[in-house]
């Protein structure tokens, strides 16, 4: 099973620690490296642009890959399936032009010129919006082209919003909202090996925000303590040999632990631990 990933940028990172965290660690995988075995001698990982990643799949040359949303949708491989949510790399692509000018919503540019990286996701929003505008591809520096006379309007992304600002340009439509995927070529989409990948990259997000404790507290005190800590479908009890103490386990949001710890303690909990979960199967 061949998995392509970024082999720079701001994906390159997080999809390695992902799948790090997840048990498919990547053996001896260096700077400049085209593809790198793992602990798992079935998969193999391959590095790529992002933009490539969906072709590489389209192709045959990767199975599954990681890459953002907008490079599928701008590459329109229809054999490509997207399978998970990875929920890091989040971004929109957003149509902007020059703040304080004439143009401030989409129609005006009917009839311009709009700069993008992203030409065929550009030219499905705007013929869906039904605004008749020259599309002209360029490979960088898109925020510079309003400014140069290049181009009236632009279509980019952006996560925080601050390169358009620092380059006076203003929002004037969204066109999507990108994340990080799990991708499949369809011919393997239902494979037992994709199947295990998905449930393992899943398994870390869900672990995610999410903290394991484990107390001893009186068995009379149980019931307020469920109300404290119902857990997933109910708290771990097991009785403590030769005492009127049970000792109960629960997984609880992060945002929840201060305020469950001192609860328990109220409810006569004791020997309070809380830990981190690495990986969590639903």
């Amino acid at each position: 099973m061949r998995i392509a990933i970024p082999n720079k940028g701001r994906l390159h990172e997080p999809a390695v620690d992902l799948l790090d965290r997840a048990g498919i660690h990547i053996v001896d995988g260096e700077d400049r490296q085209l593809y790198a075995d793992t602990v798992d001698p079935d998969i193999t990982v391959l590095f790529a642009r992002a933009a490539d990643i969906p072709e590489y799949i389209a192709d045959g040359a990767a199975d599954l890959g990681i890459t953002g949303f907008d490079q599928a949708q701008e590459a329109d491989c229809d054999v490509v399936e997207p399978l998970l949510d990875l929920e890091f790399g989040q971004c929109r692509i957003v149509v902007a032009a020059p703040e304080n000018g004439e143009i401030t919503e989409i129609s005006d540019l009917d009839g311009k010129t709009v700069a993008t990286e992203f030409p065929h996701i550009t030219e499905q929003h705007f013929e869906a919006a039904g605004v008749d505008a020259e599309i002209v591809e360029v490979s960088g520096a898109t925020e510079l082209t309003p400014h140069v006379e290049m181009a009236d309007g632009i279509v980019d992304i952006t996560s925080t919003g601050t390169t358009l600002a620092v380059n006076r340009l203003g929002v004037i439509d969204e066109v999507l909202e990108s994340s990080a995927h799990l991708f499949a070529h369809e011919d393997v989409s239902n494979d037992r090996k994709t199947s295990e990948i998905d449930r393992a990259l899943e398994s870390v997000l869900s672990a995610e925000g999410r903290r394991y404790i484990m107390l001893n507290a009186p068995e009379s005190n149980l019931d307020r303590i469920k109300e404290v800590i119902p857990g997933m479908g109910g708290p771990t009890v097991m009785d403590i040999a030769g005492t009127d103490q049970v000792a109960v386990h629960a997984v609880v949001r992060d945002d929840e632990v201060f305020r469950s710890v001192t609860k328990l303690k109220a409810e006569g909990a004791t020997d309070i631990l809380v830990t981190e979960i690495e990986r969590l199967v639903e």
